[in-house]
């Protein structure tokens, strides 16, 4: 399966393919169809080609084995080690991406599997997404973080749910069906769950500080 069209190298996002769950080949191949450069973490890598993906960029710090016994080295890919044990290797990605002058990029295969490292890797997303526009897409959900003014058309009736990372103040909207009005929502005591868009059209969400992840769930 080969990731690569007639376009030019960072117009379109990167994808990063984790370690965690897969999601369903439909959506992986969709993102293939599109991405210049597809990055795959660390221990992902055997499953990766095991789907015969083109892999372009394999990163981390490489302190696991396979279970094939299979040796990659001489793959033909590009092998960035990054053994900072501080930082995770979704977060060496997004700097290496930074670094590259990418805009933008999808990531799959970041949630499920364990909690802790699904966790971990929303926050990187909250993190490192006012410099990098980041995507996370699962199979029952596309997540990112809100600019601190957002607007979006929808269909009626859509699932939406809004997420703080830590906190975020002041969050006002309109379009959805149970509208905020300058509220505060704080991790761990109110959160924005399960809302709903109320008709088809635009919907506008704005907040004051912290981090406001929206959520397009798709059950």
């Amino acid at each position: 399966m080969s990731s690569h069209h007639i376009i030019r190298e960072k117009q379109e996002p990167a994808l990063i393919i984790a370690n965690g769950e897969a999601c369903s080949m439909d959506i992986l191949e969709q993102l293939l169809e599109w991405s210049p450069t597809v990055i795959v973490l660390d221990g992902a890598l055997e499953r990766v080609l095991e789907l015969g993906i083109k892999v372009d960029v394999w990163l981390g710090d490489f302190d696991r084995s396979f279970s094939s016994g299979k040796n990659y080295d001489d793959y033909p890919l590009k092998k960035v080690h990054t053994p900072d044990q501080n930082k995770t290797d979704l977060e060496k990605a997004f700097e290496y991406l930074l670094e590259e002058g990418f805009p933008a990029v999808n990531v799959v295969w970041a949630s499920g599997k364990r909690m802790d490292h699904t966790l971990n890797n929303f926050h990187s997303m909250a993190n490192y997404g006012r410099k990098l526009k980041i995507v996370m897409i699962d199979d029952y959900s596309v997540s990112y973080l809100l600019p601190y003014t957002f607007q979006k058309w929808y269909p009626k009736g859509m699932p939406i749910s809004l997420m703080p990372m830590g906190e975020a103040k002041q969050i006002s909207s309109s379009g959805l069906f149970y509208e905020l009005d300058q509220l505060d929502l704080r991790l761990g005591e109110r959160t924005g769950s399960s809302n709903v868009t109320r008709e088809e059209g635009i919907v506008k969400i704005s907040y004051s500080s912290g981090h406001l992840l929206l959520m397009e769930c798709h059950d």
